[in-house]
């Protein structure tokens, strides 16, 4: 199950993957059948959306949408400048960090998914909120919110991930790759930006690292509160 579910979704098998990859999968020596061991285990009451709106709704927070960062900042000998002005705060970076680099050291390799919503006619599709496809189908998993967030509706909504390889400028970056050359890359890229003092690389595309949702929540808590003390 996890060799052929690792080569849909990465492209390759698990002996030419980082062992950080396959070491997230966790071993257990009992009957509970649950992938997170957690003793709690929720998500946001109103859902991730409403809870990414709130943490925006603050006036002093301005948001530009359809704007990559890089179309309005550049980095030169040790300097940050946006809007064509230097910038001498704090900058919290999310993006691919080889792109922030200026590809400087040639492009990291990440995955991509296509994502294909349907709405269906029943009240529920599956029996659980996440249903994974190792052998059969090009698909790699089913998900149907209504597990997650209940609702009365009669319909269902189901999302199907259809892993693909990210091509830069065509598709959306979603997971880094794992393996001996891309790790020295990143680590060649991380070596590079620590000219650049104000900037703090934050989450997956950033830091090259895969982070589940608690564990990406967890990371931005802690690095507010290294802000607030430094």
């Amino acid at each position: 199950m996890f060799e052929q579910y690792s080569l849909k979704q990465w492209g390759f098998k698990p002996e030419q993957m980082d062992a950080d990859v396959v070491g997230r999968i966790p071993v257990v020596l009992n009957y509970d059948s649950r992938y997170f061991q957690d003793r709690y285990q929720a998500v946001p009451r109103e859902g991730y959306t409403q809870m990414i709106t709130n943490m925006l709704s603050n006036k002093r927070i301005k948001v530009m949408l359809g704007t990559n960062f890089m179309d309005i900042a550049h980095l030169q000998e040790g300097k940050v400048y946006i809007m064509g002005q230097e910038f001498r705060g704090s900058v919290y970076y999310t993006g691919k960090v080889d792109e922030l680099a200026g590809f400087v050291f040639g492009l990291l390799p990440y995955r991509s998914f296509k994502l294909q919503f349907e709405r269906i006619n029943v009240e529920y599709f599956q029996d659980v909120a996440q249903v994974n496809y190792p052998n059969q189908y090009d698909f790699t998993r089913i998900t149907e919110f209504k597990h997650i967030q209940p609702s009365e509706s009669k319909d269902t909504v189901i999302l199907k991930e259809y892993p693909l390889e990210h091509v830069h400028g065509e598709n959306d970056p979603f997971y880094p790759v794992f393996n001996k050359e891309s790790r020295g890359r990143y680590e060649k890229y991380a070596e590079f930006l620590q000219q650049y003092k104000q900037i703090i690389l934050v989450g997956r595309l950033a830091e090259y690292k895969y982070y589940d949702m608690d564990d990406v929540v967890a990371r931005a808590l802690d690095v507010v509160e290294q802000a607030m003390q430094g």
